[in-house]
């Protein structure tokens, strides 16, 4: 492990708010994908420097980058091998150290993601821990003994497919990994372990590192009995954390994952942040069921997580007003004192514009939708731009979960593709080289390049969208109440320090009329196509139209 001090001990974002995070926009970059700067065809922290104006442009508040750490790359940077390096596909630490300086200079915290459940076959920790049973580290991974038949200890499946369990000759024992084979879990119950991980996160905070991205969050304690997971009704199954083919589905994964004994680290975790002042973390929460409580749990007061995410804005299913007032109901009722951030894409799913079938139009309401929600936001590279899903030919596959479930589910290649920014060749100037994945033909027409000569782009309704919020401290950081789904329109008011904003959004393609509450309102937002009531204090809202109005005394 790398012990290498950063060059100034340790940078500084100017932030004095404790509270940043809430409200905030976060924008998520996939490295690999977002700029090459070395002309290898692969992304690296240097491109991402070399972009910060433009993500500046956005109005975001900060920046997550996923996994560049040490790695073989079997999971593309999920894997890690050594968590205080940077692998040197990204560059160096010098060179993260240079990015961070360069976002604090936009105005832009940035956060990384770590991936502490687990780590690669080629950490050291496991070659250690794997080369006998009495090695110091011999209990820093989940380790259990055959059946006496042979066969794994227990029925826990992996998501990737197949057993959770993989045989090692050398200890003549079985490992759990709750992903590939060569992503080994560790195994929290030892402090050690916890201990060596709160490490590594100090390693980033000493280096100027606003906060964390905390992969899996939920996966970190497994059950120290290893009992075996009991099968899930055929109803209550659904696709949201794996594709419908995988058997993953077919179990409650109520002891391979979602331990009590997770709150106490969590608890460490915060304090160590607190400790360096204006950080926070966001934990993605992967449980298909029990998402908003566990979010609920893991935010609940003010030693716990800043915030974390489900999927449920992340589902297969199209949002609805309906739907959309069910979840932030269940939200309420499991978080009433917690903070959820919100995402329409990522790295792991079907991009949005694709999976919900949205039209131009249709995209920009979702904008609207989600700047007057309560919480944090989060977008994915490109969905500024619009992008669709990919297609990537299965010769042209990198994602070992495609290739695996191959036709049915293609893997997650097709959210994964290089960003672009020019129309003027065929790298859409994310490389002089061949990408690591092919650049869609069809994202070239929805290049940044493109969009910013047009007024009308999406890539600028984002960049209004996003004005508009933070100027409005009530969306920001205020209550939310009288959330309404009437037919498609979702409406809701947004409360903070006596202002009160009425927000409506009508998420169907035909027009729809609904009444204005009482009292008098200013209409807000204009540049977002927002509409105010009529004489007839009845609000009017055209397909896809808005309504943001401010209450006046």
């Amino acid at each position: 492990m790398s012990n290498m001090a950063p060059a100034t001990m340790p940078h500084k974002s100017g932030t004095t708010d404790p509270d940043w995070w809430r409200g905030a926009t976060i924008y998520q970059i996939y490295p690999r994908s977002f700029q090459d700067s070395n002309g290898d065809g692969i992304g690296d922290l240097p491109g991402i420097a070399q972009r910060m104006p433009y993500i500046a442009s956005l109005g975001v508040d900060a920046i997550w980058i996923s996994p560049f750490f040490a790695s073989p790359m079997k999971d593309f940077g999920y894997d890690v091998s050594d968590y205080c390096d940077v692998d040197p596909m990204f560059g160096t630490l010098a060179d993260f150290d240079a990015l961070v300086v360069e976002a604090h200079a936009h105005g832009l915290k940035v956060m990384i993601d770590l991936v502490l459940s687990h780590t690669s076959d080629q950490h050291l920790w496991y070659q250690e821990s794997s080369a006998n049973r009495t090695n110091d580290k011999a209990d820093w991974y989940v380790w259990a003994d055959p059946k006496p038949d042979g066969t794994p200890p227990n029925n826990w499946l992996s998501i990737f497919g197949g057993p959770a369990w993989t045989w090692c000759p050398a200890r003549e024992q079985y490992y759990l990994h709750n992903f590939l084979k060569s992503q080994p879990d560790l195994n929290f119950h030892n402090p050690d372990v916890q201990d060596a991980l709160l490490d590594a996160t100090r390693f980033w905070l000493d280096r100027g590192v606003d906060g964390f991205r905390l992969d899996t969050i939920n996966f970190y304690f497994a059950d120290k009995e290893l009992r075996d997971n009991p099968p899930l009704p055929p109803e209550k199954r659904n696709d949201t954390i794996a594709p419908r083919v995988n058997p993953y589905n077919h179990q409650d994964h109520v002891h391979s994952k979602n331990q009590p004994e997770n709150i106490a680290f969590l608890e460490r975790f915060r304090a160590l942040l607190d400790e360096y002042g204006a950080r926070a973390a966001v934990g993605e929460v992967g449980d298909a069921q029990k998402g908003l409580e566990i979010l609920g749990d893991y935010t609940s007061g003010d030693d716990r997580m800043h915030m974390c995410y489900a999927f449920e804005f992340l589902a297969k299913d199209p949002l609805t007003a309906k739907s959309v007032v069910d979840v932030m109901h269940r939200l309420d009722s499991n978080a009433p004192d917690g903070w959820a951030c919100w995402a329409f894409s990522n790295h792991d799913v079907m991009r949005h514009a694709t999976r919900w079938n949205l039209t131009p139009a249709a995209q920009r309401a979702y904008v609207s939708m989600m700047v007057a929600l309560r919480g944090t936001l989060c977008l994915y590279q490109g969905e500024e731009l619009g992008l669709q899903e990919a297609d990537v030919a299965f010769e042209d596959l990198q994602d070992p979960y495609g290739i695996e479930f191959w036709p049915e589910f293609k893997g997650r290649d097709g959210c994964r593709t290089p960003m672009v920014w020019e129309n003027t060749n065929l790298n859409g100037g994310f490389s002089d080289a061949k990408p690591w994945l092919p650049v869609s033909h069809e994202h070239l027409h929805h290049s940044v390049q493109s969009q910013e000569d047009d007024p009308a782009a999406l890539l600028h309704h984002y960049r209004r969208a996003l004005a508009f919020r933070k100027a409005q401290p009530a969306l920001l950081k205020g209550a939310h109440s009288d959330l309404k789904a009437t037919g498609n329109v979702l409406s809701l008011h947004r409360t903070h320090a006596g202002a009160e904003i009425f927000c409506a959004i009508n998420l169907s393609d035909s027009p729809s009329t609904i009444d204005m509450p009482a009292g008098t309102w200013a209409a807000l937002a204009a540049e977002l196509g927002s509409t105010g009531a009529g004489a007839d204090n009845k609000l009017h809202l055209g397909p896809w139209q808005p309504c943001f109005a401010v209450k006046k005394n």
